[in-house]
């Protein structure tokens, strides 16, 4: 079966549903669908996308294409909707440079099926449902009046109030009423009818945007809200005037960030701005000539505001599913654990930063009193197939459901998966299961009978049951996950990437282990799949810790048995299992290390894999434990001529002798300077330090003895975020400040590379082509480099106007990254991370950074596209990965 993945869109929404579109395109079954991505750009052209681009990390890494594009020094990206005016062979001519355009009526030829991965409007609101039926083409999810109703938060509300639903106390704001001169008595309006504490949230946005929680609000907080939900913005001449050129930048950037910001084009004023170099200086005019306030609207805007009374209650989000004859079951809720934090677009979708809990810790009846009531709206609204309801439920037990969504995020660690988890399906499988009860609904609704649905439904079955007589050997592949070192989330986060493109293949068998423990004692888990997709690795700790059978889980898990039985081959394991490596020797063929940092980076688990002869992906002992060590890399490659930062080792012991001063470090190394943890990645506590100061702050932060408590002011000093990952440790490096040092070209790169053997059983190693990473403040951020939709990752870097250039700096750069690697003995892949000065001459400086023995492999990381441009789909890319491990086992062997 053809499937059509539907991602992308024109809402504020859509980089997460160009990820959730990756997640979907991944994890469909291989060898029962075929996955046809079709992207949807923002001004609803319908793309049949060249399948490379799918693993770009933001829409706009790709598309609009570069050549499309002004160049600015900027470094501004924009969408196609930022081209002024095109005329139609232009936008079918950027469209065909990443695939090719089709019209909407053409569909029918592609696909058998739309798996509809789109959100907001376009996506949720019935419109591209009723285009679909028009082409007779069934789709994913509700039909088209329960996407209307669905989309509409506004209308819910009502609805709500209207019926035995109930709701907090709420109103409605309508644009044309919303006059500032007013706030006063709009700000005292809302006290009484509301109280002192109340949300203001766009009627029609999704991913927490525009939402504002005011309490005890002054005039001031609520026109700031209301602007937000609006998206307007208000800009002083006095702000303005304060910001330097890097300010100024930065400021815009944010300002055309379409889920924070309020996007572009824009109108601003009376006129219509397109451009973000155009809109920098056009503003920068506007304060030379006057001081007046300036007024910049967004087109794509809200009508209408909701003022709700803020709930004081605990938050819970509730997958509700059909069973197979159409019966609707709520999944085990979700609870969303936080403070008085807004549960934003940040905290859902970057490991680490939020906990749910599953079901939410509450009394076995009043979690299933949850349930029935999502039961019931999901069936008053007419809803099909799926929904997400949100909602809250308050101490005296009073449930109010505020938001129930007909399209849910689909990123592999969402309320989507995570709770199908929990009566067995995996990501794969819970896909196929939603395709078949998707193709059962629109049968069941068209009112006639359709042969064409009905055939692909009878297919589809006899696939399932000959999937389950397969005999064929797969191999079993442990994924090892985890880990006790600050980047343990984006090892989970790796590790279940890894395992879904294993799992939706025919090859492989993925087993989930998670490590945690200690350098001293490793412990060791096989995991169910509930487990292995709970929100981050403290979760999955805490759970194998406190495993549990939950009451209604058990009772889910029941009426949900037929699901479980049809959609997976096996009956699915739900308890987490002890294992030790000697186990691992006797259950798995190899294993794929997804650890990042302490331990995996470091040889400890190779040289446990080496004892057993268990094939392992990555480098061995020896190489692992060089490269773990920033210092000791670089120290080696200084010695072999290459360029590198001047480094400096201060360990805690010196710190802490009475006769210290920050000041003589500055002697050394002068500022500013960059601060770095030896042995750690992901950015945890990277920091460029530019007084003595911060300095200081760095100092004693990073040497503190609570591995648990901050210093506050020494936090304030260097800006930390309240839940960044900052270990404490006993060494720390400073290295020099790397700058531009009169090259023509500077910048930031990343390479990756793959290790093959030929036919003669010799080793030889590919280099990719390079990726630019652009940071959008002086160091690359988490989110940057893991959060969908987030960061600026050019692949290929941009090295040269032309492709001349392009190819005489690659080549040099290349052939570095290459010979690092060979010195530094790295094995299976790596990331080597490095600054490139390119001369007016052409020549090349090109000094490393780090490198990465066993690289971030979450979705959206650079080496997958890289990867890409070698002819290698995510799937195949690990695969190469693996074959190469047995294919080293096996000549270690002889």
């Amino acid at each position: 079966m053809k499937v059509g993945i539907f991602f992308g869109g024109n809402s504020r929404e859509r980089e997460i549903s160009f990820a959730g579109g990756r997640t979907v395109y991944d994890n469909l079954n291989k060898s029962i669908f075929t996955p046809v991505p079709i992207f949807v750009d923002s001004l609803k052209q319908c793309i049949l996308l060249d399948w490379k681009y799918i693993y770009k990390g933001t829409i706009r890494d790709f598309y609009p294409p570069a050549q499309f594009c002004k160049s600015n020094v900027h470094n501004f990206q924009v969408y196609i909707d930022s081209l002024q005016e095109l005329p139609k062979d232009k936008l079918e001519e950027i469209a065909n440079s990443v695939g090719k355009r089709i019209e909407w009526h053409e569909l029918p030829q592609y696909i058998d099926f739309a798996f509809l991965a789109l959100h907001g409007r376009f996506g949720e609101d019935g419109q591209i449902q009723g285009l679909l039926s028009a082409f007779d083409i069934p789709y994913s999810g509700s039909g088209l009046l329960p996407s209307t109703i669905g989309i509409n938060k506004s209308f819910q509300k009502e609805w709500a109030r209207d019926t035995k639903f109930g709701t907090p106390d709420f109103f409605i704001l309508n644009k044309t009423d919303w006059k500032p001169e007013n706030a006063s008595e709009l700000l005292k309006h809302s006290k009484e009818k509301l109280g002192n504490h109340f949300v203001i949230r766009p009627a029609n946005q999704g991913s927490s945007i525009g939402i504002s929680i005011l309490e005890n609000p002054e005039l001031k907080d609520l026109v700031k809200a209301i602007r937000k939900g609006f998206f307007i913005e208000e800009i002083a001449a006095e702000k303005w005037n304060a910001l330097n050129e890097q300010g100024k930048t930065a400021f815009i950037r944010n300002l055309i960030d379409i889920r924070e910001g309020i996007g572009l084009p824009l109108l601003m004023e009376e006129e219509l701005v397109y451009d973000p170099v155009d809109l920098l200086n056009k503003i920068d005019n506007h304060f030379k000539q006057s001081d007046k306030s300036l007024f910049l609207q967004a087109l794509d805007n809200e009508q209408d505001l909701i003022f709700e009374s803020f709930i004081d209650g605990r938050e819970f989000s509730c997958i509700v599913i059909e069973d197979l004859y159409g019966k609707p079951v709520a999944l085990p809720p979700t609870e969303i654990v936080k403070g008085k934090e807004l549960f934003d677009y940040r905290s859902k979708y970057l490991a680490g930063l939020s906990r749910k809990q599953t079901p939410i810790n509450l009394p076995a009846e009043q979690v299933n009193m949850i349930r029935d009531r999502c039961v019931t709206m999901y069936q008053s609204l007419h809803f099909d197939v799926y929904a997400r309801i949100d909602g809250f439920i308050q101490k005296d037990g009073t449930i109010f459901l505020n938001d129930p969504n007909t399209t849910s995020g689909m990123l592999p660690s969402s309320f989507f998966f995570h709770q199908a988890a929990e009566i067995g399906l995996n990501p794969s499988q819970f896909l196929t299961y939603l395709i078949w009860a998707s193709l059962k609904a629109r049968i069941r609704n068209a009112g006639i009978i359709n042969s064409k649905w009905n055939a692909l439904l009878e297919k589809l079955n006899t696939e399932l049951a000959e999937a389950d007589k397969s005999e064929f050997e797969q191999k079993k592949i442990a994924v090892l996950l985890g880990g006790f070192s600050s980047e343990r989330h984006i090892s989970v986060e790796s590790g279940r990437n890894i395992f879904e493109k294993l799992a939706s293949s025919s090859v492989y068998e993925p087993i989930p282990v998670f490590l945690s423990g200690s350098e001293l004692k490793h412990v060791m888990h096989r995991i169910p799949i509930n487990i292995l997709l709970k929100d981050n690795a403290d979760d999955i700790r805490d759970k194998i810790s406190n495993f549990s059978k939950h009451p209604v889980i058990e009772q889910i898990k029941s009426e949900c048995k037929a699901i479980t039985e049809k959609f997976t081959p096996a009956p699915p394991l739900f308890e987490p299992v002890p294992l030790d490596y000697s186990d691992l020797k006797k259950q798995v063929d190899a294993v794929f290390i997804a650890l990042h940092g302490r331990p995996g980076e470091d040889g400890a688990v190779q040289e446990h894999l080496d004892t057993l002869n268990i094939p392992y992906n990555g480098s061995g002992v020896a190489s692992s434990k060089t490269t773990i060590n920033k210092y000791e890399t670089l120290h080696i490659l200084k010695k072999h001529g290459f360029k590198v930062a001047d480094q400096l080792l201060l360990s805690k012991q010196e710190y802490m002798n009475p006769d210290f001063s920050a000041k003589q470090i500055t002697q050394s190394i002068a500022l500013p300077l960059i601060a770095k943890p030896l042995d750690d990645g992901c950015s945890s506590a990277v920091k460029k330090i530019n007084t003595i100061a911060d300095l200081e702050a760095y100092l004693k932060i990073i040497f503190r003895d609570n591995d648990a408590v901050r210093d506050s002011e020494a936090s304030n000093t260097l800006k930390l975020n309240d839940k960044e990952e900052f270990p404490a440790k006993q060494e720390v490096l400073l290295e020099s400040f790397i700058g531009a040092e009169g090259a023509k070209y500077f910048m930031e790169i990343t390479g990756g590379m793959l290790s093959h053997f030929d036919k003669s059983g010799n080793k030889y190693i590919e280099v990719f082509e390079p990726s630019e990473a652009l940071a959008g403040s002086e160091i690359l951020s988490l989110e940057e480099k893991f959060l969908a939709g987030e960061g600026q990752n050019i692949t290929p870097a941009r090295f040269g106007n032309t492709m001349e250039e392009y190819d005489i700096i690659s080549k040099q750069v290349k052939a570095t990254l290459k010979r690092a690697a060979e010195i530094l003995n790295v094995e299976g892949y790596c990331r080597i991370d490095a600054f490139v000065r390119v001369f007016e001459d052409l020549s090349v400086e090109t000094l490393i950074i780090e490198v990465n023995s066993l690289p971030g492999m979450t979705p959206a990381t650079c080496i997958f596209h890289q990867a890409a441009i070698n002819g290698y789909k995510p799937f195949e890319f690990i695969d190469k990965i693996l074959d190469f491990s047995f294919k080293r086992q096996s000549i270690e062997a002889h």
